[in-house]
């Protein structure tokens, strides 16, 4: 069976574009399942609701990465959580199909991509902290996250291994971005308040 996803936020409020390529790639009118939320937002309830519809050798239809997923890293999970279930994706507009092999290596390396970017963000923090030491400014951890830090803290405790727990510890994600564990946890919890209050 196919099923098709779509979400529609405050900078794309019409839906249409999305509904017709999934009407055009198979889907059935009734089983295009809708969010009209951010895709920031920790609660999707359509979303829900498509995953637990899925059974082995459906195939979840979406027509951009972008309306799936948070992050990269939140992408990469959901594609392990979809091959462990043996559920194929078909994203219209990119050209990912992953029932066929070229569609499973070309989803594949976005694993690689999200290595890199968190790599990236890691060497950035730890080099701009040693220039701050070498300038003299010793005057402790910064209390606040950056922009880079703060989204690198949502994707790492986001990320799930193959077991179903989180990679990284609360500690091990303050370690890696040179901050207080108190600094972590006080951004997760003000960052999911604001979801659990979002209309």
């Amino acid at each position: 069976m196919l099923i098709g996803y779509a979400r529609v936020s405050t900078d794309d409020q019409n839906p249409d574009h999305q509904y017709d390529a999934l009407t055009r790639a198979g889907v059935a009118p009734e089983n295009v399942h809708l969010d009209k939320i951010s895709g920031s937002k920790t609660s999707r309830p359509k979303f829900d609701l498509v995953l637990q519809l899925l059974r082995e050798g459906d195939t979840l239809v979406v027509t951009r990465l972008d309306r799936l997923g948070r992050s990269m890293v939140h992408l990469v999970n959901l594609g392990a959580e979809l091959r462990e279930r043996g559920i194929h994706l078909l994203v219209t507009e990119q050209g990912i199909d992953t029932r066929t092999p070229e569609g499973r290596a070309m989803y594949g390396m976005f694993s690689v991509f999200a290595e890199f970017q968190r790599e990236l963000i890691v060497a950035n923090t730890r080099d701009g902290l040693a220039a701050a030491r070498a300038r003299g400014r010793n005057g402790g951890r910064p209390k606040k996250l950056r922009d880079r830090q703060a989204q690198l803290a949502r994707e790492m405790y986001d990320e799930v291994g193959e077991d179903g727990k989180r990679k990284w510890t609360v500690q091990q994600i303050a370690d890696e971005l040179g901050v207080k564990r108190t600094t972590v946890y006080g951004y997760l919890k003000a960052e999911d308040a604001v979801a659990a209050t979002a209309p």
